[in-house]
């Protein structure tokens, strides 16, 4: 039975099913998954490789369309928009931070976010979003200058600067040691307390789910349990 919130909702899905293939080659990524995100949480998806979790984040960030079932983003049903308009959706509401930081090489840091801010409705001046993550003094570097914790926080950066009301981080610690990525959780618990942002983060980190508002853990395409967190710890006490 899904779980009843008694909040504003970031997203509700219903009975949302995601099949790759036909036949005996389909493989079901998503079996009928009920859930509701509120508004303004963190929220940490937990599960193995292939679990569906993935799959979610990027059906509810408007990237893949479900098999069957439905998605709404507050009060509209993503479910039916045109894939237009699903653009729009993205750009206006949704940011992506990815494990790789996905940055261009070719641009520094102050322009790869400023990017970002060319084509969305109500940005944040490039500097001011790296001064949120810490890195106002790197403006001016390239990709390459920068270590893999500063490339993933003008991933950051980039992301928030359109300031987006939700943020989906795919695995946005995998690639970085155990210092870093306590920087990096950090980051995105600024980003939640200072916009309010609702903060989605997919990982196979089970410590990353001690900073969570809820934690969702994934099975074979089902959601086997939420767990809300009433004692939530710092990024900085997370064991790692």
């Amino acid at each position: 039975m899904v779980e009843t919130v008694d909040k504003p909702l970031a997203f509700q899905t219903k009975n949302l099913t995601k099949v790759y293939g036909e036949g005996n080659a389909a493989v079901h990524a998503l079996r009928g998954v009920d859930l509701q995100i509120p508004s303004g949480e963190i929220v940490v998806l937990l599960g193995a490789s292939g679990s569906g979790k993935s799959t979610l984040l990027n059906i509810v960030g408007g990237l893949d369309r479900a098999t069957d079932g439905e998605v709404y983003f507050q009060d509209q049903c993503l479910s039916d928009l045109s894939n237009d308009k699903l653009t729009l959706y993205r750009r206006d509401h949704v940011g992506f931070v990815f494990q790789f930081y996905n940055l261009m090489p070719s641009l520094t840091a102050y322009e790869n976010v400023e990017l970002v801010t060319e084509i969305a409705d109500n940005p944040m001046e490039p500097q001011t979003a790296l001064s949120l993550v810490g890195l106002a003094d790197r403006a001016d570097h390239f990709p390459a200058q920068l270590s893999g914790g500063e490339q993933q926080r003008v991933a950051i950066a980039r992301a928030i600067a359109k300031q987006p009301t939700v943020l989906f981080c795919d695995e946005p610690t995998g690639a970085l040691d155990s210092k870093t990525g306590r920087v990096i959780l950090k980051v995105l618990k600024d980003v939640n307390e200072r916009l309010g942002a609702t903060i989605m983060i997919v990982t196979h980190a089970a410590s990353t789910a001690a900073m969570a508002d809820r934690v969702i853990h994934f099975a074979d395409g089902r959601i086997r349990e939420i767990v809300k967190n009433e004692n939530k710890l710092s990024p900085e006490e997370i064991e790692w």
